[in-house]
């Protein structure tokens, strides 16, 4: 479940991040770690994320923070990259990533099987597309429980 805090936190940041070049591709806030943690993601469209965009995100973030009463209490800040092992969940990172080899989980069996490796076609309304070996596959998203990026290449 989604921290009642965090589309705020999203609201804030989208614009900052923007300034920077950047995007938020997801923000968590653990609490049950003392003191709580608040992790923001972000991913630069063209290139890798470097260490200074991290850090020049934390900065602008902070100050923003620090100036509303969102989180009133003590909590450390982490500013990262999602790295390659990412979930899609936006339109915009299905667009983005297709042809990216990912990683289909399903909550319950389809067609046999509830995990599926191939590349990124589409998603659309009903249904996430992807190649595997060159055969079409459609996943009802209905049954989808996650899509995930991977680096691996296809199994035989």
């Amino acid at each position: 479940m989604v921290h009642p805090v965090i589309p705020q936190i999203i609201a804030l940041a989208h614009p900052l991040a923007g300034s920077l070049g950047l995007q938020v591709v997801g923000a968590v806030f653990h609490t049950h770690q003392d003191p709580p943690v608040l992790r923001i993601d972000i991913c630069h469209p063209e290139r890798d994320i470097s260490l200074g965009d991290c850090e020049q995100m934390s900065r602008a973030l902070e100050t923003a923070l620090d100036t509303t009463e969102l989180l009133p209490e003590a909590y450390v800040l982490e500013v990262s990259s999602p790295g390659i092992s990412r979930l899609l969940t936006t339109d915009r990172e299905f667009i983005s990533f297709k042809g990216f080899p990912v990683i289909v989980t399903t909550a319950e069996p389809h067609a046999g099987q509830q995990e599926w490796t191939g590349q990124l076609i589409r998603r659309d309304e009903g249904t996430v597309h992807i190649n595997q070996k060159g055969r079409a596959i459609a996943i009802p998203r209905t049954l989808v429980a996650k899509v995930q990026l991977t680096d691996g290449d296809e199994p035989d």
